[in-house]
């Protein structure tokens, strides 16, 4: 298996990793981090996929998805650290005044999990970053040691993948997921 990683604006794409079966279920669509607060709560429903569905119309990406040949099987959320809710996050330190981009969301799609694909969506949302001028990058990873993380709350992704990848511990923040720790990751693309 060939997995190739590639900026995230085709919303079908996007759908078929982020979407609810029904269209009508009120799931994230890796919207919570990315729109205030006050329209994330607003977004109900179908509303949801629309409003992803004009981010990918207007461009820039919204993350990147892996792909298995033409299906794709994995998403990760990469954007401008002062484009989310991480910029006015009080859990979440500032370390420094870089204007850094942020990766917060890393998915890969039910039986296609076990096959090294978060690994690559990290390298794949990585590159992107760097090709769009970021000067680093971070992440908020859960600090489990080796403690199960339930698949749901996984999201955030977890300290070894990010070490893997080259991040360092940069920060110790006050988020907690799923009853582990948040910390600040870094990776300096200078």
């Amino acid at each position: 298996m060939t997995i190739d990683v590639r900026p995230a604006s085709v919303f079908e794409d996007v759908r078929a990793v982020l979407g609810p079966k029904s269209p009508q279920a009120n799931v994230c669509w890796c919207l919570s981090y990315r729109v205030p607060s006050k329209v994330n709560n607003e977004l109900r429903g179908p509303a949801r996929g629309a409003h992803v569905a004009e981010l990918c119309r207007t461009g820039p990406p919204v993350g990147v998805l892996a792909y298995d040949g033409d299906e794709p099987v994995g998403w990760a959320a990469v954007a401008p650290r002062a484009d989310t809710s991480f910029a006015r996050n009080r859990k979440i330190p500032h370390v420094d005044d870089l204007p850094v981009w942020s990766l917060w969301c890393v998915r890969v799609r039910p039986g296609h999990r076990k096959q090294g694909i978060s690994h690559a969506l990290i390298a794949g949302a990585v590159d992107f970053a760097r090709s769009q001028g970021a000067p680093a990058i971070e992440a908020y990873p859960l600090d489990n040691g080796d403690a199960r993380v339930d698949l749901t709350m996984a999201y955030a992704g977890i300290r070894k993948n990010f070490e893997r990848a080259g991040f360092v511990h940069a920060a110790d923040t006050t988020s907690v997921l799923a009853g582990h720790p948040r910390i600040l990751m870094r990776l300096d693309l200078r």
